[in-house]
């Protein structure tokens, strides 16, 4: 982040004048359109947007602005020159800060959205203080916001990377394969499982790259870079449409950034 992103789950007794809120409609984040930019609504409070939350929770604050997810009705009027949108969407309309806040937002609002019973007894959950958590008061189970851990590795042979193609892909477009951490795997045990599973492709000399938080709608994700080892492709067409090796000069389209599938695809491009 470029600003300071200070994370607090109490609102304080004085909030600051303004706040950011980062309110959802399903899957979908209110914005105001300013130009080819986006932007998060900013005030005192909704109402003045004329909008009354189903719930919201205290996301800290940023650059000193008190920041909040909030979970809209299905009822909600939109306000006057703004829209929902996918997040998925803004990528290249919201500043980094804004969008990086999107996504944590996002987590936070589907986590208090589907947390409001307890899962063992059914009871109904309460907000712990001070704490990003809730707590059944009958059996005493307290569940966290849910991370999904996920591993995504760009892997290369010689000249060449090998790129995938999921069945949901816009035509034409290729990625690095990825997949979840199933339980009882280490990242790398999850790596080598997801590349033979998908294209029968054996690795080794597995580096990380760095992470990513997806809010997609949980997942944190984990990048790596391997070497080919052995293996000729063979897909598994229930997982991919199709998989290859592509040098730096006949590369398809790729994902956009701010993805750490462009990012790994990027560090393989400036190598010399």
């Amino acid at each position: 982040m470029n600003q300071t992103f200070i994370a607090h789950t109490e609102p304080p007794q004085e909030p600051s004048q303004s706040a950011w809120w980062f309110a959802f409609l399903g899957s979908k984040l209110l914005i105001r359109q300013e130009g080819t930019l986006a932007t998060i609504p900013c005030s005192p409070n909704l109402s003045e947007l004329g909008l009354t939350p189903i719930r919201k929770q205290y996301l800290g604050t940023l650059a000193g602005q008190d920041c909040y997810s909030v979970e809209l009705g299905q009822d909600s009027v939109l306000p006057h020159g703004m829209s929902f949108e996918n997040l998925r969407k803004l990528y290249e309309y919201l500043e980094a800060d804004l969008f990086s806040l999107a996504g944590r937002a996002f987590q936070i609002v589907e986590w208090d959205r589907t947390h409001q019973f307890c899962g063992h007894c059914g009871t109904q959950t309460v907000q712990v203080s001070g704490k990003r958590a809730k707590k059944c008061p009958k059996c005493g189970l307290v569940n966290y916001p849910r991370l999904s851990p996920a591993v995504i590795v760009l892997v290369e042979r010689g000249s060449e990377i090998l790129l995938a193609r999921a069945h949901h892909f816009p035509k034409n477009l290729y990625s690095t394969l990825a997949g979840f951490v199933e339980p009882g795997e280490s990242l790398e045990d999850a790596i080598v499982r997801e590349i033979y599973e998908e294209v029968r492709i054996e690795i080794k000399d597995i580096k990380y790259f760095g992470s990513q938080p997806w809010p997609y709608p949980n997942s944190l994700m984990l990048g790596f870079t391997a070497t080919y080892a052995n293996g000729k492709i063979q897909i598994d067409p229930d997982e991919i449409a199709d998989a290859a090796w592509f040098t730096k000069e006949n590369l398809p389209l790729i994902p956009p950034k701010p993805s750490i599938a462009r990012s790994l695809i990027d560090w393989f491009l400036t190598k010399k």
